[in-house]
């Protein structure tokens, strides 16, 4: 095996295990994100580059893939991670859906709709 195949080989392997990780703590963890908090492939650029910049990654595994997240994002390679994204129906929604209220004030009843 070649060093390009070894290479080849532990990205693959990489990638896979991104595509199966989770968030396991903060505010994208299960504790607010039930019941298995967000992959760790749609965190928000901002929340990695905030671990990058001033927390520092976490410790292990986690902080590794973490830390090749970040720089696929910041890379603009974002997009290798929609077969992830196609099995699981599409993005995270990362907001709380919000129940909009439409009212028109019009006490003339002008408007003719």
């Amino acid at each position: 095996m070649t060093t390009d195949d070894n290479l080849q080989a532990r990205m693959a392997a990489d990638l896979a295990e991104i595509g199966r990780t989770r968030m396991p703590f903060g505010k994208f963890g299960p504790a607010h994100r039930p019941p298995d908090g967000v992959p760790i492939y749609d965190l928000p650029a901002e929340y990695l580059m905030w671990f990058a910049n001033k927390a520092g990654f976490p410790k292990g595994r986690l902080g590794q893939l973490l830390q090749i997240v970040f720089q696929m994002k910041a890379d603009g390679s974002d997009s290798a991670f929609d077969v992830f994204r196609r099995k699981a129906g599409g993005r995270t929604p990362l907001r709380q859906a919000r129940q909009r209220v439409h009212e028109i004030n019009d006490p003339q009843g002008d408007i003719p709709f």
